[in-house]
């Protein structure tokens, strides 16, 4: 096996784990597990989104990826960031966790895929578009737990990050 080879199975490897969580960080089921939606839609004093909030932009960008990955067609950034926040409240929660649940499936046919050299979006590979979508979900999941935190609505039952 080639040292590109052996790079690009790694790479595969590490890619699925990248957006579900559970070894590095916590899982995303974990991160999202025992909130009420009432908790789920509060906004702390002093940040700008609830969890519910920062789910919702997370899955806009999830199904924004997966179209450019699932038709192959290249689709420029939006103009603006307001765009991918859409208004959420309390009669949205679950909803928002069925969507980006099902968003996570759809992903997971795509992040083992042998053509991840692939153009697909412009410039960018598959590897590269699902490896910056995984890290933007990671990203906000951190902020999930964060909001978490401070409505006192941490750890979930399963421990979180406590062993």
């Amino acid at each position: 096996m080639t040292h590109s080879s052996a790079t690009q199975l790694a790479f595969a490897r590490l890619l699925p784990r990248l957006y579900r969580g559970g070894q590095a960080y916590v899982g995303v089921e974990a991160s999202l597990s025992d909130l009420t939606a009432q908790q789920a839609a509060t906004r702390p004093d002093g940040l700008p989104h609830s969890v519910a909030g920062l789910l919702a932009h997370t899955s806009w960008w999830l199904a924004w990826m997966l179209e450019v990955v699932e038709t192959g067609a290249a689709a420029p950034y939006p103009a603006h960031a307001s765009v991918t926040w859409p208004e959420v409240g309390e009669a949205d929660w679950e909803r928002l966790k069925q969507e980006f649940y099902m968003l996570l499936a759809r992903v997971d046919t795509h992040t083992s895929r042998p053509d991840l050299q692939s153009p697909v979006n412009f410039e960018e590979t598959l590897g590269e578009l699902l490896a910056d979508f995984a890290l933007h979900t990671a990203h906000h999941f951190g902020q999930i737990i964060t909001v978490r935190q401070l409505i006192g609505a941490w750890p979930p039952a399963s421990g979180g990050d406590t062993w």
